[in-house]
């Protein structure tokens, strides 16, 4: 379910925003919901009545740190998702059940640098592989200890190696905009590309402008990847 050279937007807060992101071209609709650090931008009944009103090649991505199989399973069912993003941690043998439930879901697992040394991470996505679909590199931020939708960019090198070493696609999240989203596709060679506050304004909420510059600044960037 998940297209090469993937472009998410995360945080979306209601139809309009979803309709905004659907018609700039964004395929791949987060919301994040049931949170350990921040708060939640609508309600899941909102939430379930968009996704549900999505249709393909539109998805919504279930974002959450919910960390067992029943409990994604019973969520992700509720929402009408075939798609969720797991950024908390989460054993194997839930994983394991998950796909075993689920086997049609497709699961995007995090790795958050900066939270852990380069060397877990690596680990962590090889004993984890055989039941994701994709992971996503996003930002820790030590100050409030959000492990995503921070604003804030992370050590790009490391972002390059998990794509180089891993065997699933990875999808680029961290502080990206539409100023750093080429430049970050170069460098990290991913299969996709995540945005929240990046394409905000001062209001917070999602902006047309930046949408569409991020969208074609993306696009350019994963063209000149394939040369």
């Amino acid at each position: 379910m998940l297209e090469n050279n993937l472009i998410q937007i995360a945080g979306v807060e209601d139809a309009a925003e979803a309709d905004l992101l659907r018609h700039c071209g964004v395929r791949y609709l987060g919301f994040p919901l049931r949170l350990a650090v921040h708060q939640e931008d609508l309600t899941e009944k909102e939430a379930a009545a968009i996704i549900q009103g999505l249709e393909p090649p539109t998805f919504g991505v279930l974002i959450t740190y919910l960390d067992t199989a029943d409990a994604i399973t019973d969520f992700g069912n509720y929402l009408g998702t075939r798609i969720v993003q797991l950024h908390g941690d989460i054993d194997r043998s839930e994983l394991e059940k998950l796909k075993a439930l689920q086997p049609w879901l497709t699961v995007i697992k995090s790795l958050v640098v900066g939270f852990y040394p380069i060397e877990d991470l690596e680990s962590m996505m090889k004993e984890l592989s055989p039941f994701v679909d994709a992971f996503i590199t996003d930002t820790f931020d030590p100050k409030t200890g959000a492990t995503g939708a921070t604003g804030k960019t992370h050590d790009w090198e490391v972002s390059r190696r998990i794509v180089e070493s891993s065997h699933c696609p990875v999808i680029l999240a961290g502080g990206l905009t539409p100023e750093n989203v080429r430049r970050a596709i170069l460098e990290v060679k991913p299969a996709g590309v995540d945005a929240h506050t990046g394409v905000e304004d001062a209001t917070g909420r999602k902006s047309r402008e930046k949408i569409e510059r991020f969208v074609s600044e993306a696009r350019l960037g994963f063209r000149a990847l394939k040369g």
